[in-house]
């Protein structure tokens, strides 16, 4: 007989979890020994990697493109933040980043309109263009200060068209998340049981872990796929996911009786 981990709860399937790489930072020092250091210990339980905002730019070239490689090699996804997109396209530049992406090895972008608005034509072109030359996209929904609750019907329609464009998957911005929990929960409940709900990634906050990453478990189940992970919270959230931790109570013993 084997001793193994409990089991996600929830249903089938198994949520997915994308990391931020903030480079070195208090979030997770993720350099290029950092890096090998997480996927050595929690490269199974990550499945993206966002390189944040600028740092495409930011960081140098030669460290970045051995990071990205790192978590190639660990069959972990990488794209560039959805704010580089978002200063390409408002300074003119768009089409720049096919290159400077290839060049660093980084397979996938975020397109998103936190701080610029496209109407659905252009955005749908941008999907087409960037899928057309070999990159993944992800397409993120919200404003970093939205001024109206979530309306599921718009999501809903959003998430059809850029997956018809071609979007892999949709993250909702965390802000967008954090409004409809103080104004009408009752959305997020209603949220869950949307048909393309397992085409979505919900961003949380890192500066809120465990706490609002158990709440989102307990709401949305186990596998519920999560967004803006901090590297050094990516183990701890798939114990949460299993049960394990005062975050959700050691969850792991619900259901059976425990030894004297």
């Amino acid at each position: 007989m084997t001793l193994g981990l409990p089991p996600r709860a929830g249903g089938p399937g198994r949520g997915l979890t994308a990391v931020i790489d903030f480079g070195p930072d208090s979030a997770g020092w993720t350099g290029v020994r950092g890096v090998e250091d997480l996927l050595a210990i929690a490269g199974g339980c990550i499945d993206f990697a966002k390189i944040y905002a600028m740092n495409a730019l930011l960081v140098p070239e030669a460290p970045l493109t051995r990071i990205v490689a790192a978590y190639e090699q660990a069959e972990v996804a990488t794209f560039s933040g959805g704010i580089l997109f978002e200063w390409a396209h408002r300074q003119g530049e768009v089409e720049a980043l096919a290159p400077l992406l290839k060049r660093l090895g980084i397979r996938g972008l975020e397109i998103s309109e936190n701080y610029i608005r496209l109407d659905p034509a252009e955005r749908d072109r941008w999907i087409g263009w960037f899928c057309d030359r070999g990159f993944d996209v992800i397409y993120e929904f919200g404003r970093k200060t939205p001024d109206e609750p979530l309306d599921l019907d718009r999501l809903g329609a959003i998430v059809g068209a850029v997956r018809t464009a071609g979007a892999h998957h949709v993250i909702v911005e965390q802000s967008e998340i954090d409004l409809v929990a103080r104004s009408d929960a009752g959305i997020l409940d209603r949220l869950a049981r949307a048909p393309w709900f397992d085409d979505i990634l919900i961003e949380a906050d890192p500066l809120c872990f465990p706490a609002q990453h158990a709440d989102l478990i307990r709401r949305f189940g186990a596998n519920v796929s999560l967004a803006n992970i901090a590297p050094g919270q990516a183990l701890r959230l798939e114990g949460l996911r299993r049960g394990i931790g005062r975050g959700v109570d050691y969850a792991m013993f619900a259901e059976e009786d425990v030894p004297a």
